[in-house]
């Protein structure tokens, strides 16, 4: 998400690698204490006879701390999952905004909100279009995200790296890229083996 919002940041040449390389271990270190915990009240082989994934937590909680405690849980664990969908709502906003900034884009999707400065019309079309997916089986709502980010996005990003170096090799770039161009190209194979491996 912090890529998304990379015009907005001091310093992002700086700032981006350092959020992105911290929030990885952050989650990971968290990850890890919280399969720990889990797997220290409930064994594994008890995991897959009738306790269904989602409630893991909250079963973990409720067998430790009671039933009282695993309601505020699972309220918990229900309103990171909404943080979650806002921010990355806000974060995904920025992207049609910037491209109508730069005239790649609708110019309504540039317009900022009058006294919170977001871009408002942006936000609001995103969420409408969220709210279409809810009417899906969740399976292919993520079958369609993950074709959909890897065709729009992920090939074309590896694309589009290599294009940009080729263009314009004069441009200042606040990044290395080590290994170049392995790394993309690596990435390009690894996101159609995906693809073609789902359909």
């Amino acid at each position: 998400n912090v890529c998304f919002i990379g015009g907005e940041i001091r310093e992002p040449g700086k700032t981006i690698p350092r959020a992105v390389l911290l929030s990885i271990a952050v989650v990971a270190v968290l990850y890890i204490c919280m399969n720990v915990s889990v797997l220290g009240v409930i064994p594994a082989h008890a995991m897959g006879k009738g306790i269904v994934a989602e409630t893991v937590v909250s079963r973990m909680v409720a067998a430790t701390f009671g039933p009282a405690m695993a309601v505020v849980v699972t309220c918990l664990i229900m309103w990171t999952a909404f943080s979650s969908v806002f921010a990355l709502l806000m974060g995904y906003s920025r992207v049609p905004y910037a491209a109508a900034l730069d005239g790649n884009y609708f110019r309504i999707f540039a317009h900022l909100h009058p006294k919170r400065n977001f871009p408002d019309f942006s936000l609001l079309a995103l969420g409408a279009v969220a709210i279409v997916f809810c009417f899906f089986r969740l399976v292919q709502v993520i079958a369609a995200l993950v074709v959909i980010r890897i065709v729009l996005q992920y090939l074309l990003q590896q694309v589009g790296v290599i294009v940009l170096r080729i263009r314009r090799p004069e441009m200042p770039r606040p990044f290395r890229l080590w290994f170049y161009p392995l790394p993309p190209l690596l990435a390009l194979a690894g996101f159609l083996f995906i693809l073609f491996s789902r359909t």
